[in-house]
C-alpha cells in the first residue's frame, strides 16, 4: 500500500437520508440518478436494483407530476436503497411523496410558492424527519441574479444558496445539505470553496451536465479531485450522458483514487507496449466486467513485463508481472513459486483474486467480532 498524507475533511453537521448518514466525517456516499420514465414503474425499479447491485448508497428520481409520484408508491415498496425525490416548483408533489416514505426531498424551499406553501413542505419533513437538498444550478439561476452578475459567477451560485439556506433556518430547519453546481469545473469548485466556508450543513458534489462518459469522466474527476482533495464534500454523483452504472463506477473510482473509500478492486494495469507477454487490456476489462461484484478492497496490479512488475506488485494484495509463456505472481507483496500460464491468465487471476477476496472478507469479520468484544 502506498502512503500519502490523509485528508482532513471539512467539519459539517450529520443528517440521514434514511440510514446513510451524511456529514460529520460519515464515508463519502456515491449517488446516481434513474433516467427512466417514473411512471414506468418496471423499467425504474430494475433500474434502481442495477445501480444497488454496484454498491449505489442513494439513488435520486424525477418526480414532475402527481403521476409520478403516485407510481413513486410503488417503486419505493420494492427496493432497498435510499431515494430522493427531485422536484420543481409544485409543492403538492413533495407533500405526496413525503406520505409515500421518501428519504429526501430535492426542492429549493424559494421556488415552490408563497410562504404559506414553503411552510407546510417543511412542517411534513420536521414531522416525517425528512431532510432536504438544496440544489442550486447554474443553468438556472433566479432572474434577479442573473440580471445582477450578468452570467453564472461563484458569487452568484453562492447567493442563490443562501437565499434558500435563509428560509429553512428562519423556519429552523436544519436537516439539509447543498449543492451549487455547474458544467463548468472552475466554477463550480470555486462556488463550492465560497459556500464550505459560508454553512455548516453537508454539501452534495457534482459537476453538472458534465457530458458523455469520457469527457463527463474526466470534467468530474478533475472538479471533484479538487474539491475532495481540500476535504470539502460529504456525498457526490458524477453526472454523466450515459448509462446511470457509469456514474456509480466513476464515482467509486474517485474516491479510490484519493483514498477516500476503498471499494472493491483497484486494478493497477500498464497501458501497454511490444513488452507485453499477455493481453493486458483484454484481461483488465474482461476482470473489470466479470468482478463488479466483489466488494472486497484490494489493489490488483496486472503489468505485462518484468519493467515495472515487480514493483508495482510488491504494493499490491495481487500482482502479475509478465514472462514469457508464463508469468509470475505475487501476493501481499511476496514472489509465489504459482505462475500463470499466460493463455489462461484471465480465468487464474480471477479464481485467485476471488479466493483472495474470501480471506479478506474472512480477517475483517473477525477482526470486527473482537472489536465489538
Amino acid at each position: 500500500m502506498h502512503n500519502s498524507a490523509p485528508i482532513i475533511r471539512r467539519k459539517s453537521k450529520r443528517i440521514y437520508v434514511g440510514k446513510v448518514p451524511i456529514g460529520d466525517g460519515a464515508p463519502i456516499s456515491v449517488q446516481s440518478m434513474t433516467n427512466t420514465y417514473t411512471t414506468d414503474v418496471e423499467a425504474t425499479v430494475q433500474q434502481i436494483k442495477s445501480l444497488e447491485r454496484l454498491g449505489v448508497d442513494i439513488v435520486r428520481i424525477s418526480i414532475p407530476t402527481m403521476d409520478a409520484a403516485e407510481a413513486f408508491k410503488f417503486i419505493k415498496n420494492r427496493v432497498n436503497v435510499p431515494l430522493i425525490s427531485d422536484i420543481h416548483f409544485d409543492y403538492r408533489i413533495a407533500l405526496k411523496v413525503a406520505q409515500y416514505g421518501v428519504d429526501c426531498l430535492r426542492i429549493n424551499p424559494g421556488n415552490i410558492g408563497n410562504k404559506a406553501r414553503i411552510c407546510s413542505v417543511i412542517d411534513c419533513a420536521k414531522d416525517k424527519n425528512i431532510p432536504i437538498r438544496i440544489g442550486i444550478n447554474a443553468g438556472s439561476l433566479e432572474r434577479h441574479l442573473q440580471e445582477k452578475y450578468r452570467e453564472p459567477t461563484p458569487e452568484a451560485l453562492l447567493e442563490s444558496a443562501m437565499r434558500h439556506v435563509d428560509i429553512l433556518e428562519k423556519l429552523n430547519f436544519n436537516q439539509f445539505k447543498v449543492s451549487v453546481k455547474a458544467s463548468d469545473v472552475f466554477l463550480a469548485v470555486q462556488a463550492y470553496r465560497l459556500l464550505a466556508d459560508r454553512i455548516e450543513q453537508p454539501l452534495h458534489l457534482g459537476i453538472t451536465e458534465a457530458g458523455g462518459t469520457r469527457s463527463g469522466t474526466v470534467k468530474s474527476a478533475i472538479g471533484l479531485g479538487l474539491l475532495l482533495s481540500e476535504g470539502i464534500g460529504d456525498t457526490i454523483r458524477i453526472s454523466l450522458a450515459a448509462d446511470p452504472k457509469e456514474e456509480v463506477r466513476v464515482g467509486f473510482d474517485i474516491l479510490k483514487a484519493l483514498r477516500i473509500r476503498s471499494r472493491g478492486i483497484n486494478f493497477i494495469a500498464c497501458p501497454t507496449c511490444a513488452r507485453q507477454e499477455f493481453d493486458v487490456i483484454g484481461t483488465v476489462n474482461t476482470l473489470e466486467q466479470n468482478l463488479e461484484d466483489i466488494v472486497t478492497p484490494m489493489d490488483v496490479s496486472i503489468i505485462g513485463c518484468i519493467v515495472n512488475g515487480p514493483g508495482e506488485a510488491m504494493h499490491s494484495t495481487l500482482g502479475i508481472t509478465g514472462g514469457r509463456n508464463k508469468s509470475s505472481l505475487y501476493e501481499d507483496g511476496m514472489h509465489q513459486h504459482e505462475r500463470f500460464n499466460n493463455e489462461t491468465i484471465t480465468e487464474q487471476l480471477e479464481a485467485r483474486i476471488r479466493a483472495k477476496a474470501t480471506i479478506l472478507d474472512k480477517k475483517n469479520r473477525i477482526s470486527y467480532h473482537f472489536k465489538e468484544k
